[in-house]
């Protein structure tokens, strides 16, 4: 076992100190079943000494150079370079994620700090026109950006290293304080980063990281005032009494999708075939933006079904340490049995499963699932599971409907020779971001990201999450 998580008792993080609790909970590998560590229980007042620490400290990092908070972020970066296997580790252990998807994901990790420590150098306003007005002569004007203050940070357990990097890089490029919960089960990752970040010189109490149950942690961190701004990525119902309960807070949520693709007649299914996998089956579909709805125009939909369902069922299923391994676990036992009552129930409504659909040795295989009734949960909700539908379609106008027919709207995707269909697409599908000749599941870290309906409000992406972490301040100057 990796050395960094025998077995222990590991703590909160608040103002650069290991904090002990009165309780701990046991945390399980989802693949084994294994006990790999005992995590800290925070309460209500440990969480509130956690935003005082911040507090604090955002007195220090607000007024740090640009260019320290970027040597911090840079070396970071150096040592997750050089820790990247053990990194890696961190996260398959204590997610189930496959060590190929998890390298990959450490790899996204450091080059997200790097753009972090670039972005903190570019912080910058705008000169204004003052004279534009006919009561604006004689004056200048200029905007700079300011840090806000405490920023509450709240991440899943699908990218428990990127995604926290997406909250905390631009949080310390800006010059913001944090106070950090990641999800319950996957802890080790944020603690794992916490301890870079303090060996890489940041100040004390700019980053505290609280472990403990949502409604204990996350509550408080919500209803602080102190706290100015909650960054969040997780369901649509959590997220939206997050926004309900967060008065004037800034927000940033980032509330999943159930992201589709279209195919258009005439695209070589050969050559695309290997990325619509990549889609809607790595990190086991739980993804934010996994393929789940892919519409084929009903010249290329017999050989598309065809040669996804084989290659959906050519993948190696297994230990998650094993570099051959394509799907593991999913993140609960709970978690698979929802996923298989939603493929019953489609079943149960004439939908034909055409790989997977079950489990083996307690891991759900890849599952492709054809003429699905467009309202069972598989098509409508975030199915968050290696499930793809196929459905055939007779133009690309109906499949943009199909794809519109949806509560959420992150991100989408299609396959097209055509460039007027290609733009038609990008025009008129409901969200925020359209993938041309590729998935929707495409993402880099520097890229604005975020989505419209439940799909949540705000961007992240480090030049754009900056944005949202700062205030803008007008000074205007008369001249006389």
């Amino acid at each position: 076992m990796n050395k960094i998580i025998e077995t222990s008792k590991k703590y909160l993080l608040i103002n650069g100190k290991k904090v002990e609790t009165a309780n701990y909970s046991p945390l399980y590998s989802p693949y084994s079943g294994e006990m790999i560590a005992e995590i800290a229980l925070a309460d209500e007042k440990l969480t509130k000494d956690a935003i005082s620490s911040a507090v604090e400290a955002f007195k220090v990092i607000s007024v740090m150079p640009a260019y320290q908070r970027a040597e911090i972020l840079e070396k970071v970066v150096e040592l997750l370079k050089e820790r990247a296997e053990e990194a890696a580790e961190v996260i398959s252990l204590e997610s189930a994620k496959p060590i190929t998807f998890a390298k990959a994901e450490v790899a996204r990790t450091i080059e997200t700090y790097k753009f972090a420590a670039e972005e903190a150098k570019r912080i910058h306003g705008e000169t204004i026109p003052f004279d534009a007005a006919v009561g604006g002569v004689g004056r200048i004007g200029f905007t700079v950006r300011k840090p806000i203050g405490v920023i509450g940070a709240i991440t899943p357990f699908n990218f428990p290293m990127n995604l926290v990097a997406h909250k905390v890089g631009p949080a310390i490029a800006s010059g913001n304080s944090i106070v950090l919960k990641p999800a319950s089960q996957t802890p080790l990752s944020a603690l794992y980063i916490a301890d870079l970040f303090q060996e890489a010189g940041l100040p004390d109490g700019v980053l505290n990281v609280v472990t403990g149950p949502g409604g204990v942690v996350g509550e408080a961190i919500i209803q602080d005032d102190r706290v100015k701004m909650i960054t969040f990525t997780g369901s649509p119902a959590v997220g939206i009494g997050i926004r309900n309960r967060a008065g004037l807070k800034k927000t940033t949520l980032e509330l999943g999708s159930n992201a589709a693709v279209i195919i258009d007649k005439g695209i070589e299914i050969d050559k695309i075939v290997d990325r619509l996998v990549m889609g809607a089956f790595s990190n086991q579909g739980q993804v934010c933006i996994s393929l789940q709805r892919v519409y084929a125009h009903k010249n290329v939909y017999d050989e598309l079904v065809e040669k996804l369902t084989t290659a959906a069922q050519k993948l190696k299923i297994g230990d998650p340490l094993d570099p051959e391994t394509y799907i593991s676990s999913l993140i609960s036992k709970s978690e698979t049995d929802r996923a298989l009552g939603w493929i019953e129930e489609s079943k149960q409504n004439n939908a034909k499963i055409l790989a997977g659909g079950k489990t083996e040795n307690g891991i759900l295989a890849p599952t492709v699932i054809v003429d699905v009734d467009p309202k069972q949960k598989v098509s409508c909700q975030e199915v968050f599971a290696p499930v793809v539908i196929v459905n055939k379609i007779e133009s690309i106008e109906e499949a943009i409907t199909y794809v519109n027919d949806s509560q959420f709207g992150l991100q989408a995707g299609i396959y097209t020779e055509n460039i007027h269909e290609a733009f038609k697409a990008a025009d008129h599908l409901e969200v925020g971001a359209v993938m041309i000749n590729d998935v929707p599941t495409f993402r880099v870290d520097q890229m604005p990201y975020g989505g419209i309906k439940n799909s949540g409000t705000g961007r992240e992406g480090l030049k754009y999450a900056v944005e949202e972490m700062t205030e803008m301040k007008l000074i205007v100057v008369n001249q006389g």
